[in-house]
């Protein structure tokens, strides 16, 4: 931890102008002091025309860049703290014409390819015409030293962006959006953005991630939309089914979805129902008895429960396995004697079609896996192994000394279709398919997976049924295994290892919902617990920890194997409060940039935190910025050697991740965690949050908090139920 950082000093109060009663305001920003980039509110200071003297201007303002002329409408006020600034009720901003405030504005970084250096050799160039030769003669940019063909067609298309973003966030910001999310409606729609937004400003929330109900409904009212009509009837419906699948569920039933319709909207029953029935005809929505599904999840659903009883239905391609020539084998193989839990899941992989293997920590999953990819190995099988995230495929990997890669890349996500090249059409050339941490898997990712399986393909699942499930809808393991139509083992012996007693232990205590054990003070040990009461000595105990006692004890290196833990996101002990806080601490100087309200730092550990097939990253991939280029526009992150590029108005994708929550930790494992539970989080404390916590740390484990609140999340261990079918289809298909 930085302890000679000290806050810099504020500047002192700005001066009354020469004219308090003006209502108007000309000159040319200087400096973007602050900007909130989710609703376009500006601090920045002016060089006001035609006076020596500079001013602080304050509003909304779609876009704006350091150089731009700019004109405001509005009044002076006093702010005890800042003193004088100018509260604008418009902002217009002019692009410069003088060669001066060209450069400013062309270094500002608003342009790919044009940095500091660029844009003073540009404006030496071409002088005040230095813009109509972008927009005009870009190919005389390759006239000035350092610009070559790349860059002359880079500095055009950003200069093409820049000018369509700016008409469609002025048209946007006039109906309540901000500046992140016009950039996301540009990415989506482009030029055509307007046009699409005006025709039906509800697709917005289907069609642009990060974009709600509440804000295309905001959009639509602003343009005249009534309030009971029909059309925000469907939107709405259809949110509510979006919103439970959001929270797990794969259907509502058909009363619930009204009365949610009816409480949101305000809009008389007959008239959703109206609008049921044309989502219902149109297909968007499924009916199945008293069930509303997305039709989406509907068919994913089914084709799971289909594709499962499909597999078990043929047989293989390949001689029957005896498993008792085999175990033994595989037991020397893998030099280590099979417990009778582990013989018994050995065997029933190795016989049966499809199969399940379910467990906690230190029950030998991964031996088995390794076992089982020897022996399909040694008959010169094909054997594919997959998990959800890239961690957990990685750890599969190192553990079994075979290839295994994420369930995208097996199946060949293909961006620019929005599809898999491994498919019912073409399936996976696999005799073996082996999926590991299958609690993680959502009913859509286990549909893909399914049809691209030839129905010869023997499925082995993996994975534990106590940790916190999906975070996309249904419930798949769970369902899977309470079917009982899929042969299932439960490995129930602790194998004690020398390394990661203590935290396996009290893992499987936590599960049986015992209070945990950890090490006493002094004790060499894989488990502590540090009490501490309120948020501002959990955080102090937190850096103390991260900082210096694990570090000089353990020798983890804190930017890159300690991971902070927490249930929340928001609060003083949530993920964003405290990545903030811990970024001072480990990482707080040196160059950055400034986007959403988050410093990106060179070193800083970062989270992605949608999928996004462009680039092959995934939701809860983590990597580190090696490089940020302001001449591009760009930084780089590192994601275990895979280096991905990202424009400076794509880091809406990027959160820090010194600090996550633990349902976004699902599938990963770090050298060591520290997690935090206090009874300020009570509302999300409960025994599977806890577990799958402890079992995130692979050599130490330290919880800082209350013991009050350890024992209320062990205590509470009612498993919100997930509204799926897929049991009832399992059983009714399979028997």
């Amino acid at each position: 931890m930085n302890r000679n950082w000290k806050k810099p000093p504020k500047p002192p109060p700005a001066p009354k102008p020469a004219d308090p009663d003006a209502h108007e305001l000309n000159g040319t920003v200087e400096s973007i002091v602050y900007r909130n980039d989710e609703n376009g509110y500006t601090v920045c200071r002016i060089k006001l025309d035609d006076q020596d003297q500079t001013a602080t201007l304050v509003g909304n303002c779609s876009a704006m860049w350091e150089g731009e002329n700019v004109k405001a409408d509005g009044e002076w006020i006093r702010n005890k703290q800042f003193g004088y600034q100018f509260s604008a009720e418009n902002i217009t901003c002019i692009a410069p014409t003088s060669a001066k405030g060209i450069e400013r504005y062309l270094a500002s970084g608003m342009i790919r390819g044009i940095g500091k250096e660029i844009a003073g050799r540009l404006v030496r160039h071409f002088g005040d015409q230095t813009l109509r030769v972008i927009e005009k003669e870009s190919s005389r940019l390759e006239e000035v030293e350092g610009i070559g063909h790349v860059r002359r067609k880079r500095i055009k298309e950003s200069w093409n962006e820049q000018r369509g973003v700016r008409d469609i966030m002025i048209f946007l910001q006039g109906h309540g959006i901000g500046t992140a999310q016009s950039a996301r409606i540009y990415r989506a729609y482009g030029q055509e953005a307007i046009a699409l937004i005006r025709s039906n400003p509800y697709r917005l929330c289907t069609d642009v991630w990060g974009i709600g109900f509440k804000t295309a409904d905001s959009v639509a009212m602003s343009l005249g939309i009534p309030p009971q009509s029909e059309i925000r009837a469907r939107a709405g419906i259809t949110h509510i089914l979006q919103t439970l699948t959001d929270d797990g569920h794969c259907f509502c039933t058909d009363a619930e979805l009204l009365l949610h319709g009816e409480a949101l909207l305000e809009i008389p029953v007959e008239t959703l129902t109206a609008g049921l029935d044309h989502e219902l005809n149109t297909k968007r929505l499924t009916r199945e008895e008293n069930r509303i599904y997305l039709t989406e999840i509907y068919r994913a659903e089914v084709a799971v429960a289909n594709q499962l009883h499909n597999l078990m239905d043929t047989g293989h391609n390949f001689r029957p396995i005896v498993a008792d020539k085999a175990l033994p084998w595989a037991a020397k193989r893998v030099k280590i004697d099979f417990a009778p839990s582990q013989t018994e899941a050995l065997s029933t992989s190795l016989t049966e079609k499809v199969s399940v293997i379910t467990g906690g920590p230190g029950v030998g999953k991964t031996t088995i896996i390794h076992a089982l990819v020897e022996v399909f190995k040694a008959r010169k099988l094909t054997v594919c192994l997959a998990a959800p995230t890239g961690r957990a495929a990685k750890r599969m990997q190192e553990a079994t000394h075979h290839e295994a890669k994420t369930m995208h890349r097996l199946l060949k996500f293909q961006p620019r279709t929005g599809s898999f090249e491994f498919d019912a059409e073409n399936p996976l050339p696999a005799h073996v398919v082996i999926l590991d941490e299958v609690s993680m898997i959502d009913i859509r990712l286990m549909r893909d997976l399914l049809v691209a399986l030839p129905p010869t393909a023997h499925l082995v699942l993996v994975g534990d049924i106590d940790q916190l499930p999906s975070v996309g809808p249904g419930n798949v393991l769970r369902d899977i295994i309470n079917s009982g139509a899929i042969p299932c083992t439960a490995l129930t012996t602790i194998f004690r290892q020398q390394r990661g007693g203590d935290i396996i232990e009290n893992a499987h205590r936590v599960n049986r919902g015992e209070f945990i054990e950890p090490a006493a003070s002094g004790d060499l040990s894989d488990f502590y617990f540090i009490e501490a009461e309120t948020p501002d000595e959990v955080i102090s105990s937190m850096l103390h920890l991260i900082s210096d006692r694990i570090p000089k004890r353990f020798g983890f290196n804190p930017m890159s194997e300690i991971q902070v833990l927490t249930p929340m996101r928001r609060n003083q002990l949530g993920a964003e409060n405290l990545n903030a806080v811990l970024q001072q601490a480990l990482n707080p100087s040196g160059h950055h940039i400034e986007r959403f309200g988050r410093h990106y730092r060179k070193g800083d550990r970062v989270m992605q935190i949608r999928n996004n097939y462009d680039k092959e990253v995934y939701n809860g991939d983590i990597g580190h910025i090696s490089f940020v280029v302001d001449e591009a526009n760009e930084l780089t992150v590192d994601f275990d050697g895979r280096h991905v590029k990202y424009e400076f108005s794509e880091l809406d994708e990027l959160i820090h991740a010194y600090a996550c929550s633990i349902h976004k930790s699902q599938g990963s494992e770090y050298p060591a965690v520290v997690i935090l539970i206090t009874t300020q989080h009570f509302k999300l404390l409960q025994r599977n949050l806890l577990y799958t916590a402890i079992t995130r740390g692979k050599k130490l484990v330290c919880i800082v908090g209350s013991q009050k609140a350890i024992g209320m999340a062990i205590r509470n261990n009612e498993i919100q139920q997930r509204r799926t079918s897929l049991r009832e289809r399992i059983k009714e298909l399979i028997g």
